[in-house]
This record gives structure tokens, sequence and C-alpha cells, in this order.
């Protein structure tokens, strides 16, 4: 296994442990992208204000352990994304979006817990049209044994199948394990089990929370040491992929036009929620625009 320690970052008072993107890593199969956002308690009158901001060529998945998240979109989605759901945006050509905390909710005091993934598009389908998905988590198919509940988000695995829809091999599925239950990890090109809660041991090798580990593709077992919550994502890789503050595309100069678009106020705006917009950085730490 190579381990990935997350990198601590707070937008506006928000914890989040961010694990991808990383120098030196490409993704994960199609993920490129990875934050656990929380766990975190909203005071009364406080709240999440992710304002509009724009994406080209990936997908973004939300999905929330705790608490709720009100999503607005260019192209006119509102939805409130809430525990268990599935949200998936696909920029395409390109979106903005914004992530709030409801009026609602915000005046009562919340607490918010979740992760954020995004997964790179094949190059044809890079510019197809945007486009916002929302599953219920009564729509997800789940695996009930002994010592273990598991929930496929995305992806085919375990004679499930998931109605998230995919444009290459993905893999996406939630583990909660009772101490002591072992089961196999499903296979993939490229994988990585994220710890959540708990300890566990993959085929002997221990993995303690908040890490990100890159399996071998010899990986089997994942046993439980103690109550545990953890993912596992995975999938084919798409090859290389540039990505800049948050645009992720197989080319650099498609990047270097949606930075103009943005700047220029091209790429549209968000409904109702068109008083504020991210500006465009001068410069993104996580970068990986180098060839």
């Amino acid at each position: 296994m190579q381990l990935i320690q997350p990198r601590s970052i707070n937008f506006g008072g928000f914890p989040v442990k961010r694990l991808l993107p990383r120098r030196g890593i490409a993704g994960v199969g199609p993920w490129v992208f990875f934050d656990h956002m929380g766990p975190h308690t909203f005071s009364p009158g406080a709240g999440m204000d992710v304002i509009p901001h724009p994406h080209i060529n990936l997908a973004t998945v939300t999905y929330l352990f705790d608490g709720e998240i009100l999503h607005r979109d260019s192209i006119g989605s509102i939805q409130a994304i809430r525990p268990g759901a599935v949200n998936l945006m696909v920029a395409g050509r390109g979106i903005a979006h914004s992530e709030r905390t409801s009026p609602d909710l915000r005046a009562a005091g919340h607490r918010v817990e979740g992760l954020q993934l995004w997964h790179a598009l094949p190059e044809e389908k890079e510019e197809r049209e945007p486009s916002f998905h929302h599953y219920p988590a009564d729509e997800l198919p789940r695996l009930s044994e002994k010592g273990l509940e598991l929930r496929l988000m995305i992806g085919s695995a375990y004679g499930l199948v998931s109605p998230v829809i995919t444009f290459s091999k993905t893999l996406y599925a939630e583990f909660r394990l009772q101490p002591g239950a072992r089961y196999p990890l499903a296979e993939a090109s490229e994988r990585a089990l994220y710890l959540l809660r708990g300890s566990v041991l993959i085929d002997g090798n221990p993995l303690t929370a908040g890490v990100l580990a890159l399996l071998s593709p010899e990986a089997r077992i994942i046993e439980a040491e103690e109550e545990t919550l953890c993912v596992l994502l995975g999938g084919d890789s798409l090859g290389k992929r540039y990505m800049w503050w948050n645009f992720v595309s197989s080319s650099k100069e498609r990047i270097e036009k949606a930075q103009a678009d943005w700047k220029a106020m091209r790429m549209g705006t968000v409904v109702d929620d068109r008083d504020e917009f991210a500006p465009l950085p001068e410069a993104d730490n996580y970068s990986r625009m180098s060839d």
C-alpha cells in the first residue's frame, strides 16, 4: 500500500481533509480529486457558503453522511443534498455552481460531514452538455451480511449495479463493518480505500483513520478491528489530465480557455445565486499544469 496523509484545508471556517490531488499521483482510476468535508457543527447563524465557481471536463460527486447542502447551478438545478443520496454534476463543456446552507438550517445550527470527489471524463465526452443527476438514498443498492453493511454508489460490484450514470469503468462503494468482520475487496484496474472511522487490516496490514491507501493489484481482504466506516474507489485510468483550480482537462489549452471564459463571465450564472462569484485565482497551489 501507498499511504496518502490528508492536507488540512479551511473554507471559511469549514474544515476539509484533502487527499487528492497530490503531486506525483495521477489519481485513482478516473478519480482525480478527493475531499473529506467535516465533520463540523455550525452554530446558529453560521453555515456553508461555497460561492458560485466553475468546472469543465469533469464530473463532481457529492455524498453526505450528515447534514444538508443546497446545490444550485447554471443550468437551473436546485437540489437539497442529504445523507445517503448521490449527487452527480457533469460539467462537460462548462458549468458553474454553488453549495450553501439553507436559511432554515442556518438559523437553527447543524452538523455536516461528507465526501466530494471529482472524476475525469473520457476525452470524447469532455465537451458534452452539462447536466445534474440526483439519486435518492433508497435507489442505491445495498448488501447486508453478518457484520457488514455495503452500499454501492457507482459502478458494478458484489453482484450489485448502481443506477448512477458512468462514462468509463468507475467504482465507488461504502463499507460499514463490525469488529472482526472480513470481506473481499472488489477488483478494479486501480483502487484506493479511505478510512473515515475505525481501524482496519488490509491483508493483515493496518490502516488508520484519515488516510487514503492506494491498493496494490494483489490486495484482497479488508478486516475490521473495530466498528468501521470506509469507502472503496477506483476504476480504469483515463490517462494524463491537467488540473488548475476547478478545471480538469486532457488539454492544457482548454484549461487556459476556461480561465479566460470565467474571467470574462462567459460561463453562465447560478440560478438564484447571482450576487457573488469566485474570482479567478492568480495561482493554484495544487496545479498539475506542467508537462
